[in-house]
């Protein structure tokens, strides 16, 4: 395929948007995409003439979307397809642009929190560099006119300052020699993509903000899924499908297999996740009392929306400690090595 830049989700949300827009006004499909070819970005030309030219042979707008070559995301394929078989097209890109946006704004509340902490912490790295390649070598030529033996940490600072900067190429070429090889073998490898999804649930703090913002995408996909009227068995299959994370997949994966089997949703949830790694106990009841009352659909997105508050406020009191957290620790980091490389100067009455 020619077309094998992914459009981001900003992108996505635009074309379902506009098509949103132009279905409403009352064009066919056929006829709005072949309006959106002419008002859309350049880049955008080459792969919506392949859409209008496979929608002219007769395809189903999902094929077409799928054909694109991982143009779309498999959600956004997913639900399109399960439009063509309840017959609501505009529903399907209704619930793609929500969750979308819900996604977008996800990302900017990760981003802000995220941002300082980050800037801070390279600035941080840099400035330790910088101490080790130009800062320790200066103090290292004076210790070499002292006549006493320097003191342990002084002595194992001035090897790592040593050790860098005679190896610094080296250094900097394995480690990205590992992290190219981690991310090709990460892309490859589903049993490491399912290990560090395990693993980052378990980390303190961070593995909550992970469940969080996972139970709130799986709690809104199904439950959008539902509102189109799909049957509880297909709508779990696709939720699968289109997950982001395998702990996510599997999850769905397991609730779908013991539904097969002829347990209530109730006990399915159970089954499927007996540690409560993703369920929590007021999501596990809620859901429950859906499945009995007939609001399931109703109950998941209530739910994905007060998870989705809960984890914007988490994300809040993160960004808040993390900023006077880091501040004292790199304080304490860049204290430490003045303070180690003046100590033999504070020994120096006993060294003369």
């Amino acid at each position: 395929m020619l077309f094998k830049r992914k459009l981001s989700k900003s992108e996505q949300l635009h074309f379902a948007e506009q098509m949103l827009a132009l279905l409403q006004a009352g064009l066919p499909l056929l006829n709005a995409i072949q309006l959106l070819i002419q008002s859309a970005p350049k880049p955008w030309q080459a792969w919506l003439e392949d859409v209008r030219a496979l929608l002219q042979k007769g395809n189903s707008f999902s094929f077409c979307l799928s054909a694109q070559d991982g143009k779309f995301s498999p959600e956004f394929s997913n639900l399109i397809r399960v439009s063509e078989r309840t017959g609501d097209l505009g529903l399907a890109l209704r619930t793609i642009s929500q969750q979308l946006e819900a996604q977008i704004e996800l990302r900017r509340k990760v981003q802000q929190s995220l941002t300082y902490p980050i800037i801070t912490l390279a600035t941080s790295f840099l400035l330790v560099l910088v101490m080790m390649i130009w800062v320790v070598p200066v103090f290292k030529e004076v210790f070499g006119h002292f006549q006493a033996e320097l003191p342990a940490p002084t002595r194992i600072l001035i090897f790592i300052s040593t050790g860098i900067q005679n190896y610094f190429i080296e250094i900097l070429l394995s480690i990205s020699l590992f992290a190219t090889g981690f991310v090709y073998v990460w892309l490859k490898s589903s049993s490491l993509q399912k290990y560090c999804d395990a693993l980052l649930l378990r980390i303190p703090f961070f593995g909550g903000l992970f469940r969080l913002a996972t139970l709130s995408h799986w709690c809104q996909t199904l439950g959008h899924l539902l509102e189109t009227g799909l049957p509880l068995p297909d709508a779990l299959r696709v939720t699968a499908q289109s997950s982001n994370h395998w702990v996510s997949h599997d999850f769905s994966a397991e609730v779908f297999k013991h539904l097969t089997r002829g347990w209530p949703l109730g006990e399915s949830l159970k089954r499927a996740d007996p540690k409560s790694r993703i369920l929590d106990v007021e999501t596990l009841l809620l859901l429950h009392i859906g499945a009995e009352s007939g609001t399931l659909a109703e109950m998941l997105n209530k739910r994905a929306a007060t998870l989705g508050s809960q984890l914007s406020s988490r994300l809040n009191a993160l960004s808040q400690s993390l900023e006077p957290t880091l501040i004292l620790f790199v304080g304490a980091i860049i204290g430490s090595l003045v303070i180690i490389l003046y100590l033999p100067i504070f020994n120096l009455g006993q060294i003369v």
